[in-house]
This record gives C-alpha cells, sequence and structure tokens, in this order.
C-alpha cells in the first residue's frame, strides 16, 4: 500500500510539472508498467483530481483546471522557491498580485516545515527586496500567468504588442513560440520567437496585451549562446534607453549575488589581495542603480559609469546630506 501511495504522489506532481504526458512516458517515469498508470490516474480521479484523458496519436493525461483547488505536491526546493517568490512578490509590480502574495504566504508559512522555514527566513536575510515607485510599470497578473503558462507548456502564444516609440515599428499582433520570461530591474521580458519575422525577439511584459496561448506546440528552439537571460540582457544593453554600470565591490561574491544577482552579472576578483565582486548592472532608470547599489550594505568603487549615473549619485549624495544636517 505505501509503494502505491508513493507512486501516486509521484504520479500526481509529473502531472501538475507538465502539461500532457503520455502513458508510456509515465510509465517510464514511474518504472511500472502503462496498465498500471490508468489505475493510479483513476485513484486520483476517486480523490478529486480533474485528470483528462487526451485520445489521439498525440494525446495522454493532462491535469485539468478543477472546480477548486486541491492539494499540490511539491518538494523542499519548491516550498522554499514558493516562499521566497511570493515575498518578491508581495513588493512587485504585477497589478492585483501584491496583496494575494501576502495572503498565501500567510498560508504557506503556516504550515512550513521548521527546517524549510529556517531556510526560508536565511535566504530571506540575505536577499534585498528593492521597492517600486510610482515610474514602475504595472503589470496585469493574468499576463503574466497567461505567458507563464505558455513557455512551461510549450504552445504557441499570441498577443497584442505596442512596441517603443522610438522604435519606428507599429503596434500589431504577434505570433510567437514563448521560451522564458526574465526579470530585469523593475521590469519583466518574454524572450520568444517571432514565427512571422522568423528570428528571436525580447518583449516587455508591460507593453503586451490578449495574450492567448494556442493549441498548437513546438519543440523549444536554443536562442543564440544557449542562455536566455544572458540573451535578454545582451539586447537590452544594445539598446539606447539601457545605463550600463560596472563596480568593484568590497564583498564576496557570493553574498552579493544572494542579494543582487538576479539584476546583475557579478565575478569575484581580487581586490588589492581581499576578496571582491565585479558587479555589472544595466536598467533604463539611473535612478534605480543607485537604489539597487545602495542596498548592499558594502564599499564600492566605480570601474565604469555613465554621465547620467554619476549625475544621479551626486544628486542622491546631495539629498542625504542636507536630510543628515537638518536632522542632527
Amino acid at each position: 500500500m505505501a509503494d502505491t501511495t508513493t507512486r501516486t504522489l509521484k504520479l500526481l506532481a509529473l502531472l501538475q510539472a507538465h502539461r500532457l504526458w503520455s502513458a508510456l512516458e509515465l510509465a517510464d517515469r514511474l518504472e511500472t508498467t502503462e496498465r498500471t498508470v490508468r489505475r493510479d490516474v483513476e485513484r486520483l480521479r476517486e480523490l478529486g483530481y480533474p485528470v483528462e484523458s487526451v485520445r489521439g496519436s498525440g494525446g495522454g493525461y493532462q491535469l485539468a483546471p478543477g472546480g477548486s483547488l486541491p492539494p499540490l505536491v511539491v518538494d523542499e526546493e519548491e516550498a522554499v522557491a514558493i516562499v521566497s517568490a511570493l515575498r518578491t512578490a508581495a513588493h512587485g509590480s504585477a497589478a492585483g498580485l501584491a496583496e494575494a502574495s501576502v495572503r498565501a504566504l500567510a498560508k504557506v508559512t503556516q504550515v512550513l516545515p521548521p527546517k524549510l522555514r529556517k531556510r526560508a527566513d536565511a535566504l530571506r536575510s540575505m536577499s534585498v527586496v528593492l521597492p517600486g515607485d510610482d515610474q514602475a510599470p504595472p503589470i496585469d497578473a493574468e499576463t503574466l500567468t497567461t505567458v507563464a503558462l505558455a513557455c512551461r507548456d510549450a504552445t504557441e502564444l499570441t498577443f497584442s504588442y505596442a512596441p517603443a516609440a522610438r522604435s519606428g515599428s507599429n503596434p500589431g499582433v504577434r505570433r510567437t513560440e514563448p521560451l522564458r520570461l526574465v526579470p530585469v530591474g523593475r521590469r519583466w521580458y518574454l524572450l520568444a520567437y517571432d514565427l512571422d519575422r522568423q528570428d528571436w525577439r525580447t518583449f516587455r511584459l508591460d507593453r503586451l496585451s490578449g495574450a492567448r496561448p494556442q493549441k498548437r506546440r513546438f519543440a523549444a528552439r536554443t536562442p543564440p549562446g544557449g542562455d536566455p537571460a544572458s540573451y535578454v540582457r545582451a539586447s537590452l544593453r544594445s539598446g539606447r534607453d539601457q545605463h550600463t554600470v560596472q563596480v568593484v565591490v568590497d564583498a564576496d561574491a557570493d553574498a552579493v549575488r544572494q542579494k543582487i544577482g538576479r539584476w546583475s552579472e557579478v565575478e569575484p576578483v581580487d581586490d588589492d589581495g581581499r576578496p571582491g565582486a565585479l558587479v555589472t548592472m544595466q536598467a533604463d532608470d539611473p535612478g534605480w542603480i543607485a537604489l539597487a547599489l545602495g542596498g548592499l550594505d558594502a564599499d564600492y568603487r566605480f570601474v565604469e559609469i555613465p554621465d547620467a549615473l554619476l549625475r544621479e549619485f551626486r544628486s542622491r549624495n546631495a539629498r542625504e546630506a542636507r536630510a543628515l544636517y537638518s536632522n542632527p
């Protein structure tokens, strides 16, 4: 009975991890027979999980939306990631997600085992969440979810897109093969293969609307260089509205990476015999870079700094000095 329960839970985890599985694929993963897979599927249905059968040569089993949310199966790494993501979303720019994230965070934290709670707290203590501002572009929560699911399930995605005015392109409908969502600074970007232009494109999520997944699935392509995040950062760095800065931080590279590695490239360096970190950051708002570096709580010196960012730092230092002397 224990083996049956364990196998059924593994089956549930597989169905949650991917949109569609064939019976043969599930049997291989579970090291059992297709007949046993069918019996385990029936057990899940009896427990209230809406497992659908898809007929045809490309058919199989998939977990469909149900009338209520059934229990989910996550491993330890996924549990810590969920808590971290909810904490970040509570401070994020996705419209309608902040309040819901706080409610969900309270529920998850309540049932989190002490060992995992310590790991989640350690991750939070070594991270910095940069607050948004009125200029941060809001992202529709439904759009974010729809695009993420299309990336996960490798289904074609169509949407309306309003490019930057300076690009000279007109708003229109894009047909894409979505690959990855990449956060850069305060913005989310979608890396996708544009089917009409036959090339890779980077789309800002706050300029995207009417996202609709299509039935057609695809085999994921590999972007130039192989790494989606690096490709997106490189494409943004070549844009005219991006500011790039390099600093050497007087701190361990791993500690710096835990704090701002999500928004920058961090490499270990030897700084006059002491361990340091070479940080490369880029964003369209110089004030955001100043805020990120200020959250490091460590000394740093500039290797490369654009004039706009230098002016921002001078202005910020002047404001802080005035505040210091006006409040002795």
